[in-house]
This record gives structure tokens, C-alpha cells and sequence, in this order.
């Protein structure tokens, strides 16, 4: 089952928000956004600069998963912060839809797109979780921050992943891309 991919938009702030609540495994420990104020970093006025950019995933008209980097600065105190310049990465994908390849297939055309704007891209992931193969498979390897870090949402043990990116021409995932159609 291959996604349609589309790009996430300043207007399509519930997508993110909702997909913000996986992205964090709050499903995971039964708790809620409204829990961990801490986490609107990730997702809060998403959009409005050219700091942002993501993707969304829809698989049968149907919200899938969805992906996108903030470059955050060293004030907002976010798991996986690099450097002012390094963008920090939230995927999700809905339970119904994981192993399906909609991580791997968001994930690919990030990269690509992401390429055009920055050099590095950078992930907080639970030490211990399979999430670190995911990401080790899709080319991120672990970054020293010098410091241990613990995840915002049950104290365990997170790392820095680092992903060099490749500059290349954008290819778009489907055919007859209208750029202004993208535009809010």
C-alpha cells in the first residue's frame, strides 16, 4: 500500500498536533499533550517560518503518518538539539499503518526536500527502543552531545542521532507538481 505524500502547512496545525501525540509515545504511557506543556516546541506555530517543513501521509484518504523538522535553538531545551543551524526530526506513523514502509517512504522524501535547505538533520531517540534501527538503517548515525539526555515524556534514557544530508535536486513524489498549489 504506497502513501500519497503531501506537504504539511502552516493551516494543517491538528495534523501536527495529533501526530505530535505519536511522535512522543504518549500513547505509549497513557498521558496527553495537556500533560507535557514542555512538548509544544515541537509542534506550537508550526509553519510560519521557513524554519519548517514537513510531510503527511495519506493512505486511502485516510491520515496515515506524518513528518517534519524545526530548527529549534539552544533556549528551548529540546531533546536532540545539535546546533542552531541542525533541524530536529518527529515522524509518525498511526498504529494501524506501521510496517507498512510509510516511515521509510516519508523519511526518503524528507531527506530530499530537507537537502535543499540544510546539512544535517538530527533525532532524539530512546536509547534502548527499535526506533534506533530505523534510523541507523536510513543513514543517522550517533552524535556525542556531550551530555545525557532524558526524554520528556517518562524520564528514560534518549540519544542524538545525526544525519549528513546529500544536496540534490528535489524530485517531487508525483507527477504534474504545481509548486503554487503547496503555497498557503
Amino acid at each position: 500500500m504506497k502513501p500519497t505524500l503531501y506537504f504539511l502547512r502552516s493551516s494543517e496545525q491538528k495534523i501536527l498536533t495529533d501526530m505530535l501525540h505519536y511522535a512522543m509515545r504518549l500513547d505509549e504511557v497513557n498521558k496527553s499533550l495537556s500533560d507535557l506543556p514542555k512538548l509544544s516546541i515541537y509542534s506550537e506555530f508550526y509553519g510560519y517560518t521557513s524554519k519548517d517543513l514537513g510531510l503527511y501521509a495519506l493512505v486511502d484518504n485516510q491520515l496515515a503518518g506524518a513528518i517534519w523538522i524545526r530548527r529549534l535553538n539552544a533556549d528551548h531545551g529540546s531533546n536532540g538539539y545539535i546546533d542552531d543551524n541542525t533541524p530536529i526530526l518527529n515522524i509518525a506513523v498511526l498504529p494501524e499503518f506501521r510496517d507498512q514502509g510509510i516511515g521509510s517512504q516519508m523519511i526518503e522524501q524528507l531527506f530530499i526536500e530537507a537537502g535543499a535547505l540544510y546539512e544535517n538533520i538530527s533525532v532524539s531517540v530512546v536509547e534502548d527502543s527499535l526506533a534506533v534501527r530505523f534510523y541507523e538503517r536510513h543513514g543517522f548515525i550517533r552524535h556525542d552531545n556531550g551530555f545525557v539526555e532524558q526524554s520528556f515524556v517518562d524520564g528514560k534514557k534518549v540519544i542524538a542521532l545525526l544525519k549528513k544530508l546529500q544536496k540534490a535536486a528535489v524530485i517531487r513524489p508525483s507527477d504534474g507538481y504545481d509548486p503554487r498549489r503547496w503555497m498557503d
